[in-house]
């Protein structure tokens, strides 16, 4: 008997593949994500994105290139029109003898592009800036687009502390500074928060020297939940770098550079803080000491 004659043949076929398409098509129907599950069945778990890459293409040429005709052509003019920031301390930036980590304060989505503001061309090129990996790197496409105007690299605010350990010591031990907010998140009300011991962790695993920054107004420029930002006065003020002292531990040393940042807050200049003048002075000279590429 030939494959298309009699009951076995080509019509048993077509029965068996319409009730084949049939189940899947009831299968299909019933398989409904946002209709009420049965109580036999477990709970959905959240979905955790695919982990991000540490964006190596974004430290690489051409891409650095395109990044500072970015900067210089866009973002840089931009965050002077909106805030006209004051800078108080470049000296301390001005030509870095070694990678450092800059901690700040966190209260606006401006405060990266205002410290890229505030730092030399040649500190800037240099600079990576952690971006929270959960925030910013949902969307594969958002991520990169942060990544060739800023020089990201994506910072798990949530675990895998060890594993982000490793990616920031191995950038820094590479000569690239390191701009962290150690609040962890935006402030929502423009206060400083309690740092978070990853920067104290950091700074004692590589031995790197940490600059504390304090950005004031940017929260009036650009507050946690505010898509657009607004026009304000700004102030950028940068510490001279700091070193963990003997014997101290990791967490010490975070709450002495939180100390530090809260009081470049307060109006008066402090000598211990932002340095004695003859300590600026020296800073703000010019020395042989460049990075190498």
């Amino acid at each position: 008997m030939t494959w298309y004659s009699g009951e076995g043949g080509l019509s048993g076929l077509v029965r068996t593949v319409s009730r084949i398409t049939n189940d899947v098509t009831r299968v299909r129907r019933a398989w409904h994500w946002d209709t009420p599950r049965p109580h036999t069945w477990p709970e959905q778990g959240a979905v955790v994105p695919a982990p991000a890459s540490d964006l190596g293409w974004a430290r690489q040429e051409p891409v650095r290139s395109i990044r500072y005709l970015i900067q210089r052509g866009l973002l840089l003019p931009f965050t002077e029109a909106m805030a006209h920031p004051k800078v108080e301390g470049r000296e301390w930036v001005r030509e870095l003898e070694r990678p450092v980590i800059f901690a700040a304060n966190h209260s606006s989505h401006a405060d990266t592009s205002l410290i890229l503001h505030a730092l030399t061309d040649r500190a800037r090129d240099r600079t990576v800036v952690a971006a929270a990996a959960d925030y910013w790197f949902k969307r594969p496409l958002l991520g990169n687009i942060v990544s060739l105007f800023l020089n990201t690299f994506p910072f798990s605010r949530t675990g895998g502390a060890q594993a982000q350990l490793h990616s920031s010591s191995q950038l820094l031990k590479s000569g690239w500074n390191l701009v962290l907010f150690p609040e962890g998140s935006r402030s929502p009300d423009g206060r400083i928060h309690e740092f978070k011991a990853g920067v104290g962790h950091l700074a004692k695993e590589t031995g790197t020297p940490v600059v504390p920054m304090h950005i004031r107004g940017a929260y009036q420029v650009m507050p946690k939940g505010q898509k657009l930002p607004l026009p304000g006065p700004v102030r950028v003020r940068i510490g001279k770098p700091m070193l963990l002292e003997p014997k101290e531990g990791s967490r010490e040393f975070t709450a002495r550079v939180e100390k530090a940042v809260r009081a470049l807050a307060t109006e008066s200049r402090q000598p211990e803080i932002q340095g004695s003048w003859i300590e600026r002075w020296k800073a703000s000279k010019p020395r042989e000491l460049r990075y190498e590429d």
